[in-house]
């Protein structure tokens, strides 16, 4: 790890915790995330986590209390060990530029609109606050889609961090949000988002961002062609992250869709002009991965078509960051 990545990481040395995030009523949402919820809904605490743990480069001041404080000291302490243990890359930096390059390219795409006044639809929205920290979103609609459980909670937990934001007083930065309860595996989310204002003959963004690959194969694929059927009427844009097969073998009881090739399977489901980045790219690097003999460097160096790395037989596991804009109308 090079000098620079070990003095950006000081903050590091201590653990601090809001009163807030510590509080009884904080602390037993949490505690219901725990004992009731699966995998999927608390991998949105985890990500919210990663958030948090890098605030020296993603600004989002309900992250922590959105994570809880089991998470944020899991992450912690994996972060405390690869700094001790001078790794080339420190948990959660995948969060992070995955973060910073869903951020930018919404940015991107609402610059792109004629209108500048698009809708942007989270879909698996999770504990995203992009609504309430990205000032692009100013003149924009944005839908938040995911279970009703988590929304609820997640509505409760914002309710104490705007409580207590007394001298930084938390304000919404889109033109308007709505919460939208439905499950993207079932057939019926795209009726329950138009049933809330959500408009197909609209310019909109698309984020699904950690998503696609815990749904199973069927309704992934689903979920991709009901967004390119809707979107075929105005321009748009879909960004989305996309584990290849290698990658999957992570945790083959959590993760399920895969695409080792999306800049190809994205145009046979009618989208167009697809962009391809992975990790380390220069559009998704953000200065945060210094050491040219990172993870992340060595994989961009090998052919996508090779699943075994040849200097350590490790699997190439790659993570694609996709925008896919101009949807084209398909044939009936």
């Amino acid at each position: 790890m090079s000098q620079e990545e070990i003095s950006s990481l000081a903050w590091l040395e201590e653990l601090q915790l809001s009163d807030v995030l510590t509080s009884d009523a904080v602390r037993s949402l949490h505690e219901t995330i725990e004992h009731e919820w699966d995998f999927l809904r608390r991998s949105a605490c985890q990500t919210a986590a990663g958030r948090a743990l890098w605030s020296h480069v993603v600004h989002d001041p309900m992250a922590a209390v959105f994570a809880g404080e089991s998470y944020l000291r899991s992450l912690y302490e994996k972060m405390r060990q690869d700094k001790l243990n001078n790794a080339r890359e420190i948990s959660g930096v995948i969060l992070a530029i995955r973060t910073l390059w869903f951020d930018s390219r919404l940015e991107a795409a609402i610059d792109s609109f004629a209108s500048r006044a698009p809708q942007v639809v989270l879909l698996g929205a999770g504990m995203d606050a992009r609504a309430y920290r990205l000032s692009c979103l100013k003149e924009s609609t944005v839908f938040e889609v995911d279970f009703p459980e988590l929304l609820q909670i997640k509505a409760s937990l914002l309710k104490e961090v705007m409580a207590s934001a007394k001298e930084h007083q938390i304000a919404m930065r889109a033109k308007s949000l709505t919460r939208v309860t439905a499950d993207i595996r079932e057939g019926d989310w795209m009726e329950k988002l138009q049933r809330s204002g959500y408009l197909p003959e609209r310019q909109t963004v698309w984020v699904l961002e950690g998503i696609l690959y815990y749904l199973p194969h069927l309704h992934a694929m689903q979920v991709l062609k009901t967004i390119a059927a809707s979107c075929s009427s105005a321009h748009s844009v879909l960004l989305a992250d996309f584990m290849n097969k290698s990658s999957i073998s992570l945790s083959n009881s959590t993760y399920q869709f895969y695409s080792d090739w999306p800049d190809h399977l994205l145009p046979s489901l009618g989208y167009g002009h697809v962009k391809l980045s992975q990790i380390g790219d220069p559009d998704a690097h953000f200065g945060l991965l210094t050491d040219s003999q990172n993870l992340f460097n060595k994989l961009r160096s090998l052919p996508r078509s090779m699943e075994i790395h040849p200097e350590d037989g490790t699997p190439c596991r790659r993570l694609y960051l996709v925008e896919a804009s101009g949807c084209l109308k398909q044939d009936p």
